[in-house]
């Protein structure tokens, strides 16, 4: 590939996508590190520019590259809140709405850190199965399967049928 079409790909790939890495990681890691995430995950485009897709395929590899970008940032985080650990008293409410985002949210950050992403992917990026199996390099079908299986994990923790969900 010659540096022109290089950098076209490259300049094409970041204009159309760095809003949705950007949502992504702000979701994920809030708005403060999504800036520094999203230039993380674009560098790694550019030095990676051979590995990714092409069209439609490299927003889910973005995606991917995004995922463990946050995985990373998360496990820094992760660390430094060990050093500055204090208690804090939980705050879970029983009997909220199971339709309440903050119950959902408070839930839903209870669950596997697999079933977190395969539910945000789903819900928050509005991918579908094939999709997700990109990001998260899975089987269409494995992709359809692990998502069924957290929505009804989540909807059991809330209490509610969430199966007519997509």
């Amino acid at each position: 590939m010659t540096t022109t079409n290089t950098e076209a790909r490259f300049k094409a790939a970041f204009d159309a996508y760095y809003r949705a890495i950007f949502s992504y990681a702000a979701r994920r890691a809030g708005r403060d590190a999504a800036a520094d995430l999203t230039a993380e995950v674009f560098t790694t485009a550019w030095r990676r520019i051979e590995h990714m897709p092409t069209e439609p395929d490299s927003l889910p590899w973005l995606y991917g590259v995004a995922r463990k970008m946050v995985a990373n940032h998360h496990r820094a985080m992760k660390r430094q809140r060990a050093l500055h650990l204090k208690a804090v008293p939980s705050t879970q409410s029983v009997g909220m709405a199971a339709d309440d985002p903050i119950v959902v949210r408070r839930e839903l950050e209870q669950m596997r850190p697999d079933d977190q992403e395969i539910l945000r992917l789903a819900a928050w990026e509005d991918l579908g199965a094939t999709e997700i199996a990109a990001v998260l390099d899975l089987t269409p079908e494995a992709a359809r399967v692990r998502l069924h299986r957290a929505r009804r994990r989540l909807a059991e923790r809330l209490g509610t049928n969430l199966e007519g969900t997509n």
